[in-house]
């Protein structure tokens, strides 16, 4: 079964010969080896890329064990090179090199070589791995499957395969397995011996059972207002718990750098400024975020705005939270009250404001919806997504209502 990733295998593209090493990262088994070794290496290939200038090593293949050595591998890579075409390199588990951040540098000193790398343990994930390669590398992060990846190869209706991707996430090979108990194994097998022992491993956290801890405390709050000294604060009220919160700080660091989770500031929108805190996290993967809570947490609002989340981000938008604060009047005196806008997205000089809503049933429900993007004093597009099956309509104000689906499966959506 091949799942097709075109947004990133344009990206790939359109990065191609431009003089960086291409450093593809992302959660661990969300698709990056797959990625450059069967997608990217196949384009090149059916673009009259000749096969032995495609120089594809997979470094966690023993037959390479002697390629782990740092000479070894330029040795290997340089006597490949032997005319002035472009060669690709395409190294996958680069990290099992010691000193591979030397190894590519010196490689990409060769004028008509283009290099792509991937790794998946503890350190590769880290988001500051790009620095190693000082200035000379960009970071293509890969996400799981959207929800249009995964309806791609979903045999049932857009109904069931929603209830599907929300409960099990988008990881490639949970979507091959044919039954809920053979995924939710896989997912916990993944949590407990991958993801939490990357984190654990990289930063020598002595006490794992704080993190845990702190991980289930986010899952079963997506899409809440939160920080350091709140979560320290929930700590001790529900477990008895005195952990400092400027620990609970380098906790969320790890996991964000391990991209499980990704934090989301808020967005003055008429001061034009950031609000440092509280924020809001996200989950890089529903499935297992669900892990994380033993699959038991089902608040379908607060997932549906997980996954705009995760869709605004895998269309190339970097996403704010918006506050609009707005002064009232209350008998005798004047109070400040904030409204929220759920997604500020922006990408270059577009901008588009979106709620979340996962229904809209009544007159009193959608003036709740509109009323903050209504106090929004610019042309830029304002949207409310909801899972109601409606069709997309305008109302007077110009604010557009669509339905989740149109949405996710139209990568258009947002072009009108």
């Amino acid at each position: 079964m091949e799942i097709k990733r075109d947004y990133y295998l344009n990206k790939l593209i359109e990065a191609k010969c431009d003089g960086l090493i291409k450093v593809v990262t992302g959660i661990r088994r969300c698709g990056k080896s797959y990625l450059l070794n069967n997608l990217f290496y196949n384009y090149l290939l059916q673009n009259n890329v000749k096969e032995n200038h495609i120089i594809k090593i997979a470094l966690d293949d023993s037959d390479n064990e002697e390629l782990l050595i740092p000479k070894n591998l330029s040795r290997y890579v340089k006597e490949k090179i032997v005319d002035q075409e472009i060669y690709y390199v395409i190294l996958d588990e680069i990290q099992l090199v010691e000193n591979f951040e030397g190894v590519l540098n010196g490689l990409l000193r060769i004028s008509n070589i283009d290099i792509y790398v991937t790794g998946s343990n503890s350190k590769f994930l880290s988001t500051d791995i790009i620095t190693e390669f000082r200035g000379r590398g960009e970071n293509i992060q890969i996400y799981p499957l959207s929800y249009y990846e995964f309806m791609s190869v979903y045999s049932g209706d857009k109904l069931d395969g929603w209830v599907e991707y929300i409960t099990y996430g988008g990881l490639p090979l949970v979507v091959s397995m044919q039954n809920d108990e053979r995924k939710m194994s896989y997912l916990n097998e993944q949590r407990k011996n991958v993801y939490i022992n990357d984190v654990i491993e990289k930063n020598e956290i002595k006490n794992d059972s704080e993190l845990i801890s702190l991980i289930e405390i986010i899952s079963s709050s997506i899409g809440s207002l939160s920080n350091p000294k709140k979560l320290s604060d929930t700590f001790k009220s529900t477990a008895g718990l005195n952990i400092d919160h400027k620990t609970i700080s380098l906790y969320l660091k790890y996991l964000e750098e391990a991209f499980l989770i990704e934090k989301v500031q808020r967005y003055d929108v008429k001061g034009k400024k950031y609000i440092s805190t509280p924020y809001k996290f996200y989950f890089s993967d529903l499935g297992i975020r669900n892990s994380f809570i033993n699959f038991r947490q089902y608040e379908e609002n607060h997932i549906m705005e997980n996954v705009i989340y995760l869709e605004l981000k895998r269309r190339g938008y970097n996403v704010d939270v918006g506050v609009i604060e707005q002064k009232e009047r209350k008998e005798n005196e004047y109070i400040y009250k904030q409204l929220e806008v759920d997604f500020i997205a922006n990408k270059g000089n577009n901008k588009i404001y979106i709620q979340s809503a996962f229904s809209m049933p009544n007159p009193e429900k959608i003036n709740q919806e509109e009323r903050p993007l209504l106090k929004i004093n610019d042309s830029f597009k304002k949207i409310i997504i909801v899972k109601d099956y409606i069709k997309r309509t305008r109302n007077e104000s110009g604010i557009i209502t669509m339905n989740i689906f149109d949405f996710l499966l139209d990568n258009n959506s947002l072009d009108f």
